[in-house]
């Protein structure tokens, strides 16, 4: 408990004091009403949907497309552009289109518009770090005035989970422009169009007037890039900011006494988790990842860190995915018998890179650094913009850092959408290779029988609990700030639509 405590000031110390600064209510209700003002952790890494999907991306450009089909507050999946579906077999999918869409250029939605956005994320020379969630379809087309089928290997039981998160972009736009222009000048059909983007400064969407769905409830929203998160803070009690995302559970308790602010949170399917790099460096050699998995003390980081807003997770899964099994235990906390391995594999005093951005918490990062430390390793921790991370996160596994910290989320609620990912050979993020885990992945995304789909995952968790290329921590919770003004509730799939948001003076 002392060394618990101990932790617990270190991380604390010589965090920035939360000064409230001048504010004017009169000018923030004024400017909320028609603006609405959203401070990120981080520029968005791009504004073409197909390519990356990490959160602050996500937040921004989920609100310039619709997607294909989408979740309800309640996480069940419903119609957007599809007005319905039904299995013609197992692997035929068939999907009715609306015919009242219109793209911000004033161009239809069509079939055509839907099928093309299915091939382009599909196609290995876009590169999407997307593909291995629908690599199982071979093929879409259009099949009537008004619908589309699409076909997959196998029968897959994660393919409308996978499909909420498919973005429909106009095929004729992204053909005369190009990607490279599409994703500096993107065409939606959603609440919100692109007005501006400022590289490292932020993104100005403005409304879509015309918007299938009703109006759009502000004229812009402004998502600004703040790295830093007392100032973030600071934001929202001044009014600069009405909505401020990427919180820790102490910004959340200092918040809870203003009055004129509010925490909104919702527990997630995000996972907290050490990525460990098992093709390169010192982490090659499982020893030294067994090692760093038992020097990981999770109940600390929970305590010290999280203040109740997170349970722990027993792999990198969460409770609210299928797939997740409580029959795999953890490595248990044991700095003695890590210190014993690393002295076995010849790892004592090494050097591992942690890489990591402002969109992770820096205080984990400094409190796994602290515990590694103990028991022998030195953490160089590299810390970069998010783009820069991704890119090396996603590259060879010589430059993507021997740990990394990880807050993933597929929108899917299934092991298929985060281990597959993670962990599968061939996937731009894995950073480890087991053909017996492949298999047992491989197989339970191609079966629609739910008790066999649970013992593959069983027995992969087991794989992958031996190799450790991943450590799970903790189910994250999203923790919001907001003007009081603000009404909306957060999801489970932290779907931040601003389409779902009221101001309320």
């Amino acid at each position: 408990m002392f060394r618990r405590s101990l932790l617990r000031t270190t991380l604390l110390t010589g965090l920035v004091p939360l000064v409230p600064a001048a504010f004017s209510p009169a000018r923030a209700q004024a400017a909320a009403k028609e603006e609405l003002v959203v401070d990120l952790a981080s520029d968005p890494a791009t504004l073409d949907p197909h390519l990356q999907w990490n959160t602050d991306s996500y937040t921004v450009y989920r609100n310039i497309f619709d997607n294909l089909v989408t979740r309800d507050g309640t996480g069940k999946i419903v119609p957007q552009v599809a007005s319905g579906w039904k299995y013609a077999d197992d692997t035929t999918l068939v999907f009715d289109i609306r015919s009242d869409i219109t793209f911000h250029d004033g161009t239809k939605l069509t079939p055509a518009d839907v099928v093309f956005s299915i091939l382009r994320i599909i196609d290995p020379a876009l590169k999407s770090p997307q593909l291995s969630q629908y690599d199982q379809i071979t093929g879409a087309e259009v099949t009537g005035a008004s619908q589309v089928t699409v076909k997959t290997k196998t029968a897959y039981p994660a393919l409308l989970a996978q499909l909420v998160k498919l973005s429909i972009v106009p095929e004729a736009v992204v053909k005369r422009v190009g990607n490279g222009d599409f994703n500096q000048n993107p065409v939606g059909s959603g609440p919100y169009k692109l007005k501006a983007w400022q590289r490292g400064v932020q993104t100005v969407l403005e409304r879509n007037d015309t918007y299938w769905r009703g109006k759009p409830p502000f004229r812009t929203v402004t998502f600004r890039a703040v790295p830093d998160v007392p100032t973030r803070v600071a934001d929202l009690r001044a009014g600069r900011a009405d909505i401020v995302t990427g919180l820790t559970p102490d910004d959340a308790e200092a918040l809870k006494s203003e009055r004129a602010v509010q925490v909104l949170s919702a527990p997630t399917e995000r996972v907290a988790y050490l990525s460990v790099n098992a093709l390169a460096g010192p982490t090659k050699d499982v020893r030294v990842r067994q090692a760093i998995a038992m020097a990981i003390d999770r109940d600390t980081l929970i305590e010290a860190l999280q203040q109740g807003y997170a349970k722990p997770v027993n792999e990198v899964l969460t409770p609210a995915n299928f797939g997740y099994t409580d029959k795999v235990q953890p490595w248990p906390y044991d700095p003695a018998k890590a210190r014993a391995l690393l002295k076995e594999a010849g790892a004592e005093g090494a050097t591992i890179t942690f890489i990591s951005s402002p969109s992770y918490d820096r205080r984990l990062n400094e409190a796994v650094q602290q515990m590694l430390g103990e028991v022998g390793l030195k953490v160089s921790i590299e810390m970069m913009d998010q783009p820069t991370f991704l890119r090396r996160r996603q590259g060879d596994p010589e430059n993507a850092g021997a740990l990394s910290q990880g807050r993933w989320s597929c929108a899917c609620q299934d092991a298929d959408g985060v281990i597959f990912p993670l962990f599968r050979s061939g996937s731009i993020w894995a950073k480890y290779g087991n053909p017996e885990f492949d298999r047992e992945v491989d197989a339970a995304r191609s079966t629609l029988d739910e008790a066999a789909r649970k013992a593959h995952y069983e027995r992969a968790f087991a794989i992958l609990r031996e190799d450790v290329p991943g450590i799970g921590l903790f189910q994250d919770v999203a923790i919001y700030g907001a003007r009081r003004e603000i009404k909306w509730q957060p999801t489970a799939n932290e779907a931040f639509f601003v389409m779902d948001m009221q101001w309320q003076a």
